[in-house]
C-alpha cells in the first residue's frame, strides 16, 4: 500500500528538524503557540513534574513531529535558543495600505531591511549572506548560528528601528508556514552563517556590567537559577522602546517561579530586575509596580515550586 504523501507543513517541520532546529506547533494560520499556557496546564503528560513551556517542549524527534502534525495543519515554530540560532527579524512599518506582494508601505518610516542595510554600511560590513526567509508582512528573517560561548536572549530595537532579534526565550515562524497575513517563504536556503562578531558586539548590552554586579552571584543559588536570572536581566536591559514594560513583566513572572521554589530569594530578583529595567530606559517608579505585581502573580500560581 502506497503511504500517504506528507503535508507541506509536516515536511517543513521535518526539514527544520533535519537541520537540528527544535520545532513546536503553532496554531493553524497563526503565529501563536498551539501548546497550552501555564494557567491552563493540566499537570499531566510532559507537564507531570511542572509546566513545560514551548521552548522546553520543542523537539527534533521526527516521530514526535509526525504525531504532532498528523491530523492538524499546525504552522511551524522554531525555538531559536534550543536550536542554537540567533535570528535577526527585519520588520515592515505598520500601515493600513501595505502592498504585501511588493513589501512596500505608504509610510515614510524605513523598513527594518533598509535600516539594517544602513547599519551594515555604517559599520563597514557587508549584508551577511545566510539562511533567509521572507515573512508574511514582507520583512525578512536572517538566521545565524549562535556564538558557542554566549547565551543571547531576545532584543527589540537594539540594532535599530523595526529590527528585533530572537534567541533564548524566542521563536520564529518557519518557512512553509502561512498566516492570515500571508506565507513565510525560504528565499535563501544557504546554511546559517555564524553570527558576525560585529553584530554580536552590537547586541551586547552596554549597561549590563552594572546590572550583573547586582545579581552576581546570588548566595546559595544553583547554577541553573543564576543562569536564568542573568539571561532574563539581559533580556530586560536590552529591550527597546515599546516592549520594555512587557519584557520586564515577562521576566518577573519567569523568575517568580524560582522564588516560589526557593531557588532564589525575592530580594535577589527584585533589585536586579529594577536595575535592568532602568538600564533599558524605564524610570524606577515604572519598574517597581510591574515587578511587584508580576512576582506576586507568579508566586501565587507556582505555590509548590515548578522551576526546578
Amino acid at each position: 500500500m502506497t503511504p500517504e504523501p506528507l503535508s507541506a507543513l509536516l515536511r517543513a517541520a521535518l526539514a527544520a528538524a533535519e537541520r537540528g532546529w527544535a520545532v513546536f506547533p503553532l496554531r493553524p494560520s497563526d503565529k501563536r503557540p498551539a501548546l497550552h499556557g501555564e494557567t491552563a496546564c493540566p499537570g499531566t503528560g510532559p507537564c507531570t513534574d511542572g509546566h513545560r513551556k514551548w521552548e522546553e517542549r520543542a523537539t527534533t524527534d521526527p516521530d514526535r513531529i509526525r504525531r504532532a502534525w498528523a491530523d492538524t495543519p499546525f504552522n511551524v515554530g522554531i525555538a531559536t535558543g534550543p536550536s542554537g540560532l540567533v535570528v535577526i527579524d527585519l520588520d515592515m512599518p505598520k500601515t493600513k495600505n501595505r502592498n504585501r506582494n511588493k513589501g512596500n508601505s505608504s509610510t515614510d518610516t524605513p523598513s527594518g531591511v533598509t535600516t539594517f542595510k544602513a547599519l551594515c554600511e555604517r559599520t563597514g560590513n557587508p549584508v551577511p549572506a545566510t539562511y533567509r526567509t521572507r515573512t508574511a508582512s514582507g520583512g525578512q528573517h536572517l538566521y545565524f548560528t549562535a556564538p558557542p560561548d554566549a547565551r543571547l536572549t531576545n532584543s527589540a530595537g537594539r540594532l535599530g528601528k523595526l529590527i528585533d532579534t530572537r534567541a533564548w526565550g524566542g521563536y520564529v515562524v518557519a518557512g512553509g508556514s502561512t498566516t492570515a497575513a500571508g506565507p513565510y517563504t525560504v528565499t535563501d536556503p544557504t546554511p546559517p552563517a555564524p553570527l558576525p562578531e560585529w553584530l554580536h558586539a552590537c547586541l551586547t548590552v552596554r549597561q549590563m556590567s552594572r546590572v550583573l554586579r547586582v545579581a552576581s552571584p546570588p548566595s546559595g543559588a544553583s547554577h541553573y537559577a543564576t543562569a536564568a536570572l542573568r539571561a532574563e536581566l539581559a533580556n530586560v536591559a536590552g529591550a527597546g522602546e515599546g516592549v520594555r514594560n512587557w519584557t520586564l513583566l515577562r521576566a518577573a513572572r519567569a523568575l517568580g517561579r524560582f522564588v516560589a521554589s526557593g531557588a532564589l530569594t525575592r530580594s535577589e530578583v527584585e533589585e536586579p530586575l529594577k536595575q535592568a529595567g532602568m538600564a533599558a530606559g524605564l524610570r524606577e517608579s515604572e519598574c517597581a509596580p510591574v515587578i511587584t505585581s508580576a512576582l506576586n502573580w507568579s508566586i501565587a500560581h507556582n505555590p509548590s515550586g515548578t522551576a526546578s
